[in-house]
């Protein structure tokens, strides 16, 4: 069957909601988001230079059938892509990759990472045809809630406010980026970035915490729960500690802040995500009763230059 890919540097409206429609059939499939926040955000309000989206079509009624995204990050690509459940047998998922990968090439090369949720050995299989080697793993990690009273305590150190909408983005995108300076996804976030969290849905300010010393901002935990409807399992979002006070306890008074936060808005249960290689984050995790949920992986290559 013929497929034609084509490469979006801008959507509109229409071609967004076709694309959520794909993306909404495949995570009904596959249990879990067909694309990472990041992405989604870039595919809805636009990423940076060299970011684009990829659409695969049927030859014949132009059906959508598969969807790729591309992003530019902090020193690196991030591309992820969905396939509808009807049509994983016919190479799309390939096509679509291949096509993001020509794109890399054609704005200057780099490292590339290609995020899979919840990978499995097709994943392995498409990658490996393309030349892509296993890279990071990402856990998901999960317990219930309300903390067990040693732990909840541990946020009693703290004197905490929440987060005031127009004044405190610069403060805190500062203590986010030093915080996470070396972190391909997380390390890089501007004001245009800040702007399009504060407009989903989901954002309240009452769950973004702020711990603070002598004026200065020195940690934060962001909690997040996806729909007022929906408040079973809560999420710690970002948890931001000013690298000078690392290791004096302030990540974990945050965190049970964090837990504490949920419990109180009515959620049962609170998941994060960890890089599998961050032993310090996944020890502090561990020793609150976190255990793996599962995990996702990125695949990794390095795309040279056009012309070279």
């Amino acid at each position: 069957m013929m497929h034609a890919v084509e490469v979006k540097r801008r959507l509109g409206e229409e071609d967004i909601a076709e694309i959520a429609a794909l993306l909404s059939a495949v995570e009904a499939a596959d249990h879990h988001a067909a694309l990472g926040e990041h992405q989604w955000l870039d595919l809805v309000h636009g990423g940076r230079t060299g970011s684009a989206g990829f659409v695969a079509r049927r030859g014949g009624d132009r059906r959508l059938l598969g969807y790729a995204q591309l992003s530019r990050g902090q020193g690196n690509w991030q591309v992820e892509v969905a396939v509808h459940p009807a049509h994983r047998d016919q190479g799309l998922g390939i096509e679509l990759l291949r096509a993001a990968l020509a794109e890399v090439k054609l704005h200057g090369g780099g490292h590339v990472h290609f995020w899979v949720a919840q990978a499995g050995e097709a994943d392995d299989a498409i990658a490996a045809e393309l030349g892509l080697n296993r890279g990071r793993e990402l856990y998901q990690m999960r317990r219930l809630l309300p903390l067990e009273s040693g732990l909840d305590a541990r946020a009693d150190v703290l004197t905490l406010r929440a987060f005031r909408v127009g004044e405190d983005e610069k403060a805190w995108l500062a203590l986010n980026n030093r915080a996470f300076a070396h972190h391909p996804e997380q390390g890089a976030w501007d004001a245009h970035t800040m702007a399009a969290r504060e407009d989903q849905a989901w954002f309240d300010p009452a769950g973004l915490l702020l711990a603070e010393h002598d004026g200065r901002l020195i940690g934060s935990c962001w909690t997040k729960v996806d729909t007022p409807e929906d408040r079973g399992l809560g999420e710690i979002y970002v948890l931001a500690v000013d690298p000078e006070l690392a290791g004096e306890g302030l990540g974990a008074a945050l965190l049970a802040a964090g837990c504490r936060h949920l419990a109180g808005v009515g959620c049962d249960g609170v998941m994060l995500y960890v890089d599998a290689s961050n032993e310090a984050a996944l020890h502090l995790y561990k020793s609150f009763g976190f255990a793996v949920d599962h995990h996702d992986r990125a695949y990794v290559t390095d795309v040279t230059p056009l012309g070279t």
